[in-house]
């Protein structure tokens, strides 16, 4: 059987390690991006990614939520979990259909939110 494919988009390299371990410990295949541009890439040539895990902020002019919504509007089939070690605004409505974590996140509802985006 195929694991289901996770793209955890991460700026900081440790982080990015941490979340991909946790998740890949969990049978899902990881791949892992740097930046939003990084994880479009990965995206326009894996056509198998189930779920992405961003977090907010990001060098390069494109933050986590705005590749949240690009992801949403170009492949609206893949689920989004978004990450910040900032509380999320509470002026600012969530996406539809995305979850938040605050860092640190724990990491059982992390991959119970991903197993269940993923099923």
């Amino acid at each position: 059987m195929v694991s289901p494919v996770v793209l955890v988009v991460e700026d900081e390299p440790l982080v990015r390690l941490f979340a991909s371990e946790i998740i890949e410990e969990d049978g899902f295949e990881v791949l892992q991006a740097a930046d939003a541009t990084e994880a479009i890439v990965t995206l326009e040539a894996r056509l198998d990614v189930r779920v992405v895990f961003t977090d907010v902020d990001m060098p390069g002019g494109i933050d986590g939520i705005m590749l949240a919504l690009c992801i949403r509007e170009r492949w609206p089939d893949i689920q989004i979990i978004i990450t910040s070690g900032r509380p999320w605004p509470a002026e600012t409505k969530l996406p539809n259909d995305m979850v938040f974590f605050s860092k640190p996140y724990r990491q059982d509802r992390v991959l119970e939110t991903v197993r269940k985006m993923a099923a």
